[in-house]
């Protein structure tokens, strides 16, 4: 899907150096959902309630 290629590509460029130990893991648990259900978290249609996920979540919308 292009558009999450692009959203995570721009998360990368902005926050891969200053990513936590924790804040990595989040970022990969979210990697291995299938492509439409992280689309849906990223823009809100759908929301988890992995506190862990929320904070990469919305960075992720900011991007």
């Amino acid at each position: 899907m292009l558009e999450l290629d692009v959203v995570l590509a721009q998360f990368l460029a902005r926050h891969d150096g200053a990513l936590t130990l924790a804040e990595r893991e989040a970022f990969s648990a979210l990697l291995e959902l299938p492509d439409p259900v992280l689309w849906d978290l990223i823009i809100g249609k759908a929301q988890s309630d992995n506190t862990r996920l929320a904070r990469i979540l919305e960075w992720l919308r900011a991007a």
